[in-house]
């Protein structure tokens, strides 16, 4: 599969499991396997999903795509309170320097869920921005916690570099064009 996980939060890089949104969308999540394949790279130690979790987990991806993007419904906010409940609490364990680490323990497909129900929770109430990338052709959701606001591609990489090319591109042959 060709996963991104470029948005910046574990709820984001779920929300951007669709692709190309722009036109009609290219679903990633086709089935309960590549969910079962997603979570683990998402460090949750699950390693079977059902298809009534894949569809809980599409479903609460296009919740938390609205209510952070600012058009939720009370049936997105209802279905993030209701997934988040289902959230893994934090273990407390000693490291071998003797410091308390929060570790999670290994968790079902469904209270994975609702930890990125949770962490969109988070997210929609902290002071960081959620953007589109400004790529005509990608989409991708991710937080802009720059400065001033003003990050436009989900990434430098592969995003930005491409559209600071055609830029250059379309200036150098304006110039060329004149000359």
């Amino acid at each position: 599969m060709e996963w991104v996980f470029d948005g910046g939060r574990p709820c984001l890089d779920l929300v951007n499991t669709v692709r190309e949104r722009h036109e009609d969308g290219r679903e990633l999540l086709t089935d309960a396997a590549a969910l079962a394949e997603w979570l683990p790279l998402m460090g949750f130690a699950v390693t079977e999903a059902t298809v009534g979790e894949l569809s809980a987990a599409r479903a609460l991806r296009e919740a938390v795509d609205k209510v952070l993007l600012g058009a939720p419904r009370p049936t997105d906010v209802l279905l993030l309170n209701e997934m988040a409940a289902d959230a893994p609490s934090p273990w407390l364990r000693i490291d071998k320097d003797g410091k308390p680490v929060k570790e999670l323990r290994p968790v079902s497909v469904i209270a994975a869920l609702g930890d990125l129900a949770a962490d969109a929770i988070d997210l929609a109430t902290e002071d960081i921005a959620v953007r589109i990338c400004a790529a005509d052709d990608c989409g991708l959701r991710f937080c802009d916690a720059s400065p001033r606001r003003s990050r436009q591609w989900c990434s430098m990489a592969r995003c930005g570099n491409r559209a600071k090319a055609r830029a250059h591109y379309a200036r150098t042959k304006s110039q060329a064009v004149r000359a």
